[in-house]
């Protein structure tokens, strides 16, 4: 017997600031509008397919509110993870995809997660001033290479520093790829890169 083909869920309830991780088949996410609830029972993901996109409301820890997202049913219920943002903390609010992918993603956010709470009432520009501050010369290390370009074909960008992201733009097609400056993972991660591409839109 073939195993039906599966995708985790997972997002942060802004009233009990807990990790919500699903397991859902992929029959089931097609069959229909879903509805993933927080044990505490103050919030819910849900999950809409419409042909070829899908449409995700996500409860969001950091702004508060709901945000509504679309990507590709394709990248939905195949791509390894996929992650959604928060665009007033740039930090994400929601994984999709395999379980091994989005559990490690939750655990590096759990660690954001904490460190924004420890820092709640302290002054500083970024969720960690020295991480921001390693990812920004990383960046530019690999700038001076020719190391970043987009999919679209320039090699043209501009930097837009958040909170605990930074995210590169193209300057042809307006595509973002974005980089997380939150915990030494994410540093971690970026020194073991020599280049970046932007997936950007291709003629």
């Amino acid at each position: 017997m073939v195993e039906e083909p599966k995708r985790t869920i997972a997002y942060f309830c802004p009233e009990c600031r807990q990790a919500v991780v699903v397991e859902k088949t992929v029959f089931s996410l097609a069959a229909g509008p879903g509805h993933i609830p927080c044990p505490c029972g103050k919030s819910a993901l849900r999950t809409e397919l419409l042909g070829d996109r899908v449409k995700l409301t996500v409860p969001c820890l950091f702004c508060g509110r709901e945000h509504t997202v679309t990507c590709s049913t394709h990248a939905f219920l195949h791509e390894p993870a996929l992650a959604f943002s928060c665009a007033a903390s740039g930090l994400d609010c929601c994984y999709v995809g395999e379980e091994g992918p989005v559990f490690a993603a939750v655990r590096r956010l759990e660690e954001a997660v904490d460190k924004l709470e420890a820092a709640a009432g302290a002054e500083g520009t970024f969720l960690d001033d020295i991480i921001m501050h390693e990812i920004l010369s990383e960046l530019k290390d690999i700038a001076q290479r020719g190391g970043i370009s987009c999919a679209c074909g320039s090699r043209e960008w501009r930097l837009q520093v958040n909170f605990s992201s930074v995210d590169l733009i193209c300057a042809q097609c307006g595509s973002a790829l974005r980089i997380p400056a939150a915990t030494a993972d994410d540093l971690e991660d970026l020194c073991c890169k020599s280049t970046l591409l932007i997936k950007g839109r291709r003629d």
